[in-house]
């Protein structure tokens, strides 16, 4: 008795060994079977996030701050943010971090459009029905708490090394705010506006696209900048797994013990971050502003 109150029951040694092999030949034999078939499903991915690396690194300097700047100008229409955007990125040159800074704002940018293009449609689909969004809401809640090195060991063994594996981890850690916000954001929309579209015999899809999404928009916006943020994040992870940029020279400096190569490309990273940030939290805050306007 005094036995089973200190040594917490469990499966024997062997048994326990069964169990994690199982799994393991499970999955390996999973790997071979569709492995091929799933890097041919993402190739497209691929030659799109390398095209896109390549124009951000092969167009000249000044055009690319230029386009930057304009691109902050529209999004935050804001003076300071976006001469500190230009500055951030004139120094990160003059530091020699240039080609690294834009591998990884490729790499962003494309994780980034990945997890709109999935991430809204799910949180759509969860904001129409209570069913899908208490099944959801327990996988968006293993994959925000899961460490992200567990899930890097299955991207691994499907698809190997590479930018690929790379997207698809950064994109598993930083889809659940855009998911969740976008799901909040729909139904926080007051039932008088929904009701006053009912009375004027709006379908459920002018509903959908001419009233609850553009009412949503500011959470939207909310969720595509924490995804944003949570997507930098993952940028040293990632590199363990072959994705070059920022993260690569951190995970370097890590290795070689180089205090100053690790501050120089982190600050890098945070100066990216800084400018999504402000320019995704200006830019809805200003939708925030117009919509309240129109309320009035």
């Amino acid at each position: 008795m005094l036995e089973f109150l200190t040594e917490f029951p469990s499966l024997g040694r062997s048994d326990l060994s069964a169990f994690k092999q199982g799994i393991d030949e499970g999955f390996r034999t999973f790997s071979r079977a569709y492995g091929e078939a799933l890097e041919a499903f993402f190739n497209p991915l691929l030659k799109f996030l390398v095209w896109f690396e390549k124009v951000l690194t092969h167009t000249p300097w000044p055009i690319v701050i230029l386009v930057i700047a304009l691109i902050t100008w529209l999004g935050a229409r804001s003076w300071k943010i976006t001469i500190g955007a230009v500055l951030s990125l004139l120094l990160i040159g003059f530091m020699g971090m240039w080609e690294d800074t834009m591998a990884t704002l490729a790499m962003i940018t494309v994780a980034t459009l990945v997890c709109v293009a999935v991430g809204i449609p799910i949180g759509i689909l969860m904001s129409r029905s209570d069913r899908a969004q208490s099944i959801v809401t327990p996988i968006l809640d293993v994959m925000q708490t899961i460490p992200s090195f567990v899930y890097l060991i299955p991207v691994v063994m499907l698809l190997g090394i590479g930018k690929v594996p790379g997207l698809i981890a950064v994109c598993i850690y930083a889809i659940p705010p855009i998911v969740r916000l976008t799901n909040l954001g729909i139904r926080l929309v007051d039932k008088d506006v929904m009701e006053a579209a009912d009375a004027f015999g709006a379908s459920s899809r002018e509903k959908l696209f001419g009233v609850q999404i553009p009412l949503a928009l500011p959470n939207i916006f909310a969720g595509v900048n924490q995804t944003i943020m949570m997507a930098l994040s993952m940028v040293v992870i990632a590199s363990m797994i072959g994705v070059k940029g920022l993260g690569t020279q951190v995970l370097r400096a890590i290795g070689n013990q180089y205090l100053a190569l690790g501050l120089m490309n982190g600050l890098a990273i945070v100066a990216l971050a800084i400018i999504f940030d402000r320019v995704s939290q200006t830019y809805g805050k200003r939708l925030q502003a117009y919509r309240e306007t129109g309320h009035d």
